[in-house]
């Protein structure tokens, strides 16, 4: 399967997952553009969904899909159906519950749709305030390989870097993690989110030892992490 990425409303990302006819736009704001794509690629969209249910992601669900006759999967019938099936292919559906309790990421073939639960550089915030689910969903996503490719729901590589370093000034990983920074097709690989992100690092004895300087709990891995948290 492949991926496009369409950038819209400043620093919003969405995707085009397609297998020759078969599409489906996930957080589908860049309607027109997409749209575009599509009749220009010979596709035709099945699917509309999103990672979440947060407004500037669903903005164009109902655009899509009328203009295409594309059927809309709800949260519930993807997690009820944990799998999209494109021409044969598959595309697989993961809750990560914590930015919002609906949050959920796609993936196949070496590429995530992490949607605002990991962004390129620094997780998403905890809206839903339970840090403890949004911890298991991180983890869950540490699971895959480094040299999974990692496609966010927003730009904000720059701030995210920027606070990075304002944490761990020391860091030798953020200068070359800048440079591979393209604005045109932003992602990166989990192993690059591993050495920049601190809040993937809640095991790095470096990370462990800021916390503890800075008087924060860090006793087990959840406390790392909510400590991590209440540094945002």
């Amino acid at each position: 399967m492949q991926i496009r990425q369409f950038r819209y409303s400043e620093d919003n990302l969405g995707y085009l997952v397609y297998e020759n006819q078969s599409a489906i736009a996930v957080d589908g704001g860049a309607v027109d553009d997409m749209l575009s794509f599509i009749n220009a690629s010979g596709l035709t969209l099945r699917y509309v969904a999103n990672t979440h249910s947060h407004m500037d992601h669903t903005v164009g669900n109902h655009s899509l899909m009328e203009r295409t006759g594309a059927r809309f999967l709800a949260f519930e019938t993807l997690l009820a159906r944990p799998e999209i099936v494109l021409d044969n292919n598959r595309l697989y559906v993961m809750a990560t519950p914590g930015h919002t309790r609906d949050s959920v990421c796609f993936y196949f073939d070496g590429v995530l749709l992490s949607g605002d639960t990991l962004f390129n550089g620094k997780v998403g915030r905890c809206f839903t305030g339970d840090t403890e689910a949004f911890f298991h969903s991180i983890r869950k996503i540490l699971e895959f390989p480094d040299d999974m490719l990692v496609y966010a729901g927003h730009d904000y590589v720059k701030e995210y870097v920027a606070f990075a370093r304002w944490l761990e000034p020391d860091n030798p990983h953020l200068d070359a993690y800048l440079q591979k920074y393209n604005p045109d097709h932003v992602c990166a690989i989990l192993g690059d989110e591993k050495k920049v992100d601190p809040f993937l690092r809640f095991d790095d004895a470096l990370i462990i030892g800021l916390l503890r300087g800075r008087g924060l709990p860090v006793k087990t891995a959840l406390d790392r992490w909510q400590s991590l948290l209440s540094l945002m």
